[in-house]
């Protein structure tokens, strides 16, 4: 085995190259971007083994998996036993078995960048570092605070946790000052700190995945227009439908804010577009994302490719947008209708000229509301694929 030793440090100071055929990689986490990282990192040429408490994983089932707790040390070590370098496909890590890794194993990434953006407070005053605009907010610790925050930043705004919290959950959006109150007592029970937000008038939500490498390389991928339906991305549309100087420059930010953050691997940066053109960072995540998973088939290299070269310090691939496409995901609702479309010609894509790429997670559940897969539609023109959408019915209760 490969085995570097313990790299505990500035992640963006490590320049360790970890070539495949000689690597293996662990995840912490075993659902389906760990899936989707190990399909591509396999193909060239990577083992990997997965730690996840959930039989069956979507990653276990491509991957070696370690049944246990994300919390379990003595699992970890026997991760970092096996692995030369160790990555995570979802925040929410145990901050000591995350610590722990680093000490023992290789974690490029490192769990300053976990720590920072599992707190959005910390993640808010990091993006304001970094010299990049973040929507006004106020730390909440009281009703008295809460009823100031609410006069200063006025109605609409949004009360958020500022830990856990993803899909819309741990959200309450304030109309009226008269709902303050009852905003601030009902999350407020949770025990979690809270903050609030001002709501921005937004023309349109866009992300931008991020890559850095442990040598410190930088390259973005092409801003994604996000859709998101019941507080769930519904579909991500690629060239995104912004001019094209408000698209240089949230790749700019996005590149801004890794750089001064040291990320190791992917970054993906959400931001909203105001109506004056100016943009606002909502929020980060320290991993691939579900708005890049149309890098699959549409770029020259895939957010999951990306990811493997950064951590493994291996040249950055081009991230050349080769087609239009739109990303739509398949909710637990969907998953049924889609697998039964692929037994028959599809005859919306082929009156439309689009291109279906179906992807299925390998979830045991198909829960309503619950990520099953996604299908990136290759087009000519977006329009194309969003009519695709359309007409295949399928989406009719989610579309807006």
């Amino acid at each position: 085995m490969n085995r570097v030793g313990n790299q505990s440090g500035i992640a963006g100071e490590l320049k360790k190259v970890l070539l495949p055929g000689k690597t293996t990689i662990g995840i912490l986490g075993g659902g389906q971007l760990g899936r989707m990282m190990t399909l591509a990192g396999t193909a060239m040429g990577y083992r990997f083994v997965t730690l996840d408490p959930a039989a069956d994983a979507p990653c276990g089932q491509v991957a070696r998996q370690i049944e246990a707790g994300y919390d379990d040390a003595k699992a970890a070590l026997e991760l970092a036993r096996q692995c030369d370098v160790i990555t995570y496909e979802f925040e929410n890590v145990d901050a000591e078995v995350a610590g722990l890794l680093e000490r023992e194993s290789y974690v490029p990434q490192g769990s300053a960048l976990l720590y920072t953006t599992q707190h959005r407070l910390r993640e808010k005053r990091a993006i304001e570092a970094a010299g990049v605009r973040v929507a006004p907010y106020r730390e909440i610790k009281s009703a008295d605070t809460m009823l100031a925050a609410v006069s200063e930043l006025g109605v609409p705004c949004v009360l958020k946790t500022v830990t856990g919290g993803y899909d819309g959950k741990g959200q309450r959006v304030i109309r009226e000052t008269s709902q303050a109150v009852a905003a601030y007592e009902e999350l407020a029970a949770t025990g979690a700190e809270l903050v609030l937000e001002q709501f921005i008038k937004f023309e349109c939500e866009i992300s931008v995945v991020v890559a850095r490498s442990t040598n410190g390389e930088i390259k973005t991928f092409p801003p994604a227009e996000n859709i998101h339906v019941n507080n769930i991305l519904h579909a991500s549309i690629v060239p995104a439908r912004v001019a094209a100087d408000i698209q240089i420059e949230a790749q700019k930010l996005a590149a801004a804010v890794a750089e001064s953050m040291k990320a190791v691997g992917l970054l993906a940066v959400e931001l909203f577009v105001a109506a004056d053109g100016r943009l606002y960072v909502n929020e980060l995540a320290p991993r691939p994302h579900n708005s890049g998973h149309y890098t699959m088939e549409a770029c020259a290299t895939s957010q999951f490719e990306q990811h493997i070269r950064a951590i493994c310090g291996l040249p950055l691939g081009d991230t050349s947008l080769l087609s239009p496409v739109v990303m739509v995901n398949v909710l637990g609702e969907h998953l049924e209708g889609i697998i039964a479309r692929t037994g028959q010609p599809d005859v919306e894509a082929i009156e439309l000229g689009v291109i279906p790429k179906l992807h299925i997670y390998g979830k045991t559940e198909a829960k309503t509301g619950r990520k099953m897969g996604h299908v990136n539609l290759l087009c000519q023109d977006v329009e194309e694929g969003l009519q695709w959408i359309e007409q295949t019915n399928l989406w009719r209760n989610t579309n807006s």
